[in-house]
């Protein structure tokens, strides 16, 4: 068994630290634009939706894809942990100690909107249905890609749901834009591992569309979700420049072979560095929008 300080260390690259803004923003800026509070439902949200979430998101995944992440050149880092087999039970104990832990809190916190109690439900099964035996939605094509989209989409709208936000056309635009986002993300982060799921007979999105036209399918969406943005209100039709970027880096991958799939990790690791940059922009719109009554 690795010593105490080297587990944490391994259980937090597990939990990918590039991308606990992914899921801890959204609820955040949902909360606290409806509300304009800070209380205790944002503080244990957001830390929730910060580690826990993403500890039982990508660790329980980087377990049940030991065999797969081990051919992967792309783990072991920054992009995932090889978790070694000492640590898998570990990590599922801790990963459903914290969450079970934090989802208590929650629900007692969201009494009054039962609502909310769905939404966290749904939100918590498909963390866990994209990469537990038995369901392995992750391995479903297409269902594994609105299963990563739900990961994205769901602390937002439990935050909508916990603060009694009034549903308005821009915000349904505006949700049915990220969640394109979602999916394209998730389709074209497929792409750079089309050989070692192939080899570890694990179905994908990519997998069964093939290097280019998954490629082509996730800048399709991001297109979708600009366009969706542009008939929302102004400030917010602005946030339809923020598929520019994605598209421009995915775009000379469009017609990548299989067998060259992996060289997309080039463009991957400019998404993580790009989504800073376009939540930094888009955090500016929604504080724009807040005065516009998007939020309400």
């Amino acid at each position: 068994m690795p010593d105490r300080r080297s587990a944490a260390r391994t259980l937090l690259v597990a939990s990918r630290p590039l991308s606990w803004i992914n899921t801890a923003f959204p609820f955040a800026a949902g909360y606290f634009l409806s509300t304009g509070r800070i209380d205790a439902a944002l503080v244990i949200g957001t830390v929730f939706f910060l580690v826990p979430y993403n500890l039982t998101m990508y660790g329980v995944n980087d377990v049940f894809d030991y065999e797969s992440d081990l051919a992967n050149p792309r783990k072991g880092g920054a992009e995932g942990a090889k978790l070694p087999l000492a640590l898998h039970r570990t990590t599922l104990w801790i990963s459903a100690v914290l969450t079970a832990i934090f989802v208590v809190a929650l629900v007692i916190l969201g009494a009054q909107r039962p609502l909310s109690w769905l939404v966290l439900a749904i939100s918590v099964f498909a963390v866990l249905a994209y990469s537990v035996p038995r369901l392995r939605f992750k391995e479903i094509p297409v269902l594994d890609s609105i299963t990563s989209s739900t990961h994205f989409v769901t602390p937002a709208l439990y935050a909508f749901a916990l603060a009694g936000t009034t549903i308005t056309p821009p915000l349904i635009l505006t949700m049915g834009a990220f969640f394109c986002w979602g999916m394209a993300s998730h389709a074209f982060g497929a792409v750079q591992d089309i050989v070692p799921d192939r080899e570890a007979d694990i179905g994908s999105i990519a997998t069964a569309l093939g290097a280019a036209r998954t490629v082509r399918f996730a800048i399709t969406l991001w297109a979708l979700a600009g366009v969706l943005m542009l008939f929302a209100p102004w400030p917010a039709s602005l946030a339809s420049l923020a598929a520019v970027p994605y598209i421009a880096i995915v775009a000379p991958f469009a017609r990548v072979h299989d067998a060259h799939s992996a060289s997309a990790n080039r463009a991957w690791r400019r998404f993580l560095a790009i989504n800073y940059a376009v939540g930094f922009g888009v955090t500016m719109l929604l504080i724009l929008c807040r005065t516009e009554g998007l939020f309400a």
